[in-house]
């Protein structure tokens, strides 16, 4: 299935990633590289994500890496990332299932 990264989930990887090279840049890179390869996993397989249990919809799955929750919905042949956040933070409200993530 093919990839497709909405808006508000790139916001989300520079601000991840941004947030780590405060600290350490090679790190930040590396880690949001580990993130986009599960993002390609979860594309490869995306019926093997969990169901989001905040949004409880079929089509709107997740995977985690680490503390990292993956949300991602499945349309047709392509995977929609939603976005991408710490597990201990809450669902962000801003992410709509229907795929309208732009972040406005």
């Amino acid at each position: 299935m093919k990839l497709r990264w909405l808006p508000l989930a790139l916001r989300d990887l520079d601000e991840i990633r941004r947030y780590i090279a405060r600290d350490n840049a090679a790190a930040a890179r590396h880690w949001v590289t580990r993130l986009q390869a599960r993002a390609r996993d979860a594309a490869s397989m995306p019926m093997a994500g969990r169901v989001v249990p905040e949004l409880e919809q079929d089509d709107v799955r997740e995977v985690l890496l680490r503390s990292y929750r993956l949300v991602y919905r499945v349309l047709g042949e392509e995977v929609h990332m939603l976005t991408v956040f710490e597990g201990h933070r809450l669902f962000p409200p801003g992410v709509a299932p229907d795929g309208d993530n732009d972040g406005s």
